[in-house]
């Protein structure tokens, strides 16, 4: 590599891959132009061609295998996520993982739409699948190129989430007891998921808060509740505050035919708190905090419910001014 100064000007002559690469020769007026030149070709055009892409002739379900091995059975949902694979790989046609491409993958979810599945679902199934290939690549067990990269998920709808009236919150209170009853007040006082409240132990309320751990995403958090609820539910024994009562609960909440989004029970409360949380003016990242999403666009679903939403339309359009 070197910039050699002619007549006129400066040339470079640059091999960036090594004797046996490809030669670069180009002339510059400056020797700022021809520095710049050779530094890009050493930053684009050095590409290690020593170190060659392989075909992966391993099937796709040893990759699988080995991605649990390596990763997945850290994850919270590790022994699902494996299972979800398995059936992939099982309407893929059990492919080699070379035969992975994205017209393959772009034709399973095709006929998956067909079939009436989610695109929702299908997204799921596009993620657990590129995350074996990613998984594995940084790991250093396959060296091959992705095979979903730039294959851009399904657009999905928007969600519709039904949240409960105050009278409808009085009624459903008023047909549960028991730890199904304390259950439903703490969800819709923290916004806990029906699980993180029901697996409650006595070790986690401490000090009038609740203490949420092994929650979805893997992250404890803090919520207070007022102390007359505090009180009600702790027990101060060990072990779990609630006994399972699950089905108790949902079929309650069926029987009171409340008019819910098809696949809408226990998450409700959830919503319920979320809801009237911003409607009485809460903060979004405060309520994020509360929730413990990880994302703020996640909780934004709700801030369409703030009392002062765009209300700016009704001062600032242009009817407003006749």
């Amino acid at each position: 590599m070197s910039i050699k100064s002619i007549p006129g000007g400066y040339e470079v002559d640059c091999r960036p891959q090594g004797r046996s690469g490809k030669r670069y020769r180009k002339k510059f007026k400056t020797k700022s132009e021809a520095t710049h030149f050779e530094r890009w070709l050493i930053s684009t055009k050095n590409q290690k061609e020593w170190i060659h892409k392989t075909t992966e002739k391993r099937s796709l379900r040893m990759l699988i295998e080995l991605w649990f091995k390596y990763y997945g059975q850290q994850l919270k949902c590790g022994d699902k996520d494996v299972k979800h694979l398995l059936k992939l790989d099982d309407d893929l046609g059990n492919p080699k993982a070379f035969e992975v491409t994205k017209a393959l993958v772009s034709d399973y979810r095709a006929n998956q739409l067909a079939k009436g599945r989610k695109a929702t679902t299908i997204n799921r199934n596009h993620s657990r699948l590129s995350s074996v290939f990613t998984v594995l690549i940084k790991a250093g067990e396959i060296n091959c190129d992705h095979p979903l990269t730039g294959l851009l998920q399904l657009k999905e709808p928007s969600r519709e989430m039904g949240f409960l009236s105050i009278d409808e919150i009085k009624i459903l209170l008023a047909a549960l007891d028991g730890d199904a009853l304390k259950i439903a007040k703490l969800s819709l006082a923290t916004g806990a998921r029906w699980g993180e409240a029901a697996n409650l132990k006595n070790a986690h309320l401490v000090a009038g808060k609740v203490i949420y751990v092994d929650t979805k995403n893997g992250r404890n958090r803090t919520v207070p509740i007022k102390p007359a609820l505090f009180k009600e539910i702790a027990t101060g024994k060990s072990g779990n505050v609630f006994k399972p009562c699950y089905k108790e609960f949902y079929q309650i909440l069926k029987s009171l035919n409340f008019d819910l989004p098809k696949g809408q029970a226990t998450h409700v409360l959830r919503h319920t708190f979320a809801s009237h949380f911003i409607m009485n003016g809460g903060n979004i990242l405060i309520l994020q905090k509360i929730l413990g999403h990880s994302s703020i666009l996640q909780t934004m679903t709700y801030a369409h419910l703030a009392p002062d939403y765009l209300n700016d339309a009704m001062e600032l359009n242009p009817l407003s001014t006749l």
